[in-house]
C-alpha cells in the first residue's frame, strides 16, 4: 500500500476583468476497492462558495461560481490518498460472451464512438486482425502494442482537442492520445472500454517524504468480464503509483477544470502537480 499527497494547481488568466464565471472541477480522487481518499480539499482564489456532487460516471465534481470582477482564477486541489495494486479474478470471457445482447445493451455508452474516440474503418480492420488470433483479455494487450508501434510519446505535441484519429495521423502524442487510440481499437472490436484520468507518481522506489513533480495521467479500463486498468503509454497494468480521479467515455467526461464566463478570452494558467509519498 502507498499513501500519497497530491497538490494540483490549475486555472485561467483573463484578458480583461470577468464579471461572472461558472466552473466545474474534477480534481477529487475516487474512493473504490483499490483507493481510499483520506483527505480532499478544493480551494479557489478568489475564494468562492462551492458545492459537490457525483456525476453520472461516478466522478466527484466541485462546482463553484464567482460574481465579482476578477482577472485570474486559480484552483488548488489537495488530496491524501491510499492506493493498492488492483486485484482481479481470472475470468476467461470469449468474443461470443461480449457479443450477447445483454452485454452490448448494458455497455452501449462505452462501446459507441465519441468526439475523441471516433469510428474508423482502418482501426476496425486492425481490430478484426487482432481478434482473429486472441481472446478479449489478450486482445487488449495486443491493441496497446499496436498503438505503441503507431504513436511516439512526445510531450506537448497535441492539445486537449486532439482525437485518436488526429494523433494517429501525426504519429505522436501524449498519454490521452495513447488512451483515445486504444479505446478506438477496443470499441471497434466490441470490448467495452473507458477513459480514466488521474495521477502517476513517476518513481517506483520513491523515498517517503520526498516531493516530486508529478503528472496528470490518462489510461484505460477494459471490460472483459470485469473492469481492469491498463496504461497504454507505459504498457503496463496499473499499480500503487496510480491515483484515479475521473472515469468516462473520453477526455470530455473527465476534464479537470471547465467553465463558462462573460469576458473577452482566457489563457490557461500553468498546471502544477506535486506528489509526495507519505507511506
Amino acid at each position: 500500500m502507498w499513501r500519497m499527497r497530491v497538490v494540483h494547481a490549475t486555472g485561467y488568466a483573463y484578458k480583461s476583468p470577468v464579471t461572472a464565471s461558472f466552473n466545474e472541477a474534477r480534481l477529487t480522487p475516487r474512493s473504490d476497492n483499490r483507493q481510499n481518499v483520506i483527505l480532499n480539499r478544493v480551494e479557489t482564489d478568489p475564494a468562492t462558495r462551492s458545492y459537490r456532487y457525483v456525476d453520472y460516471w461516478g466522478t466527484a465534481v466541485t462546482s463553484f461560481d464567482l460574481h465579482a470582477p476578477h482577472t485570474e482564477l486559480e484552483v488548488i486541489a489537495s488530496s491524501v490518498v491510499e492506493t493498492e495494486k488492483p486485484e482481479y479474478s481470472e475470468i476467461d470471457i470469449t468474443w461470443d460472451d461480449l457479443d450477447t445482447e445483454a452485454v452490448v445493451d448494458k455497455y452501449d455508452e462505452v462501446l459507441a464512438p465519441t468526439h475523441y474516440v471516433p469510428a474508423s474503418k482502418r482501426i476496425e480492420r486492425v481490430g478484426r486482425r487482432i481478434a482473429k488470433y486472441h481472446e478479449p483479455a489478450q486482445a487488449v494487450i495486443e491493441a496497446v502494442s499496436w498503438v505503441r508501434d503507431e504513436l511516439k510519446y512526445v510531450p506537448g505535441t497535441t492539445g486537449v482537442h486532439t482525437s485518436g484519429v488526429d494523433a494517429l495521423r501525426e504519429g505522436k502524442g501524449v498519454c490521452q492520445d495513447f488512451a483515445h487510440l486504444t479505446l478506438m481499437l477496443l470499441r471497434g472490436m466490441g470490448i467495452p472500454s473507458r477513459y480514466v484520468s488521474g495521477y502517476l507518481h513517476p518513481k517506483r522506489n520513491a523515498k517517503v517524504g520526498d516531493t516530486v513533480d508529478g503528472q496528470s495521467h490518462a489510461w484505460i479500463q477494459a471490460w472483459t468480464g470485469e473492469w481492469w486498468h491498463y496504461d497504454p503509454t507505459n504498457n503496463t497494468e496499473i499499480n500503487e503509483q496510480y491515483i484515479s480521479v475521473g472515469v468516462g467515455r473520453d477526455y470530455a467526461d473527465v476534464t479537470p477544470l471547465k467553465g463558462i464566463y462573460s469576458g473577452e478570452g482566457s489563457t490557461d494558467l500553468d498546471v502544477v502537480v506535486e506528489i509526495t509519498r507519505l507511506a
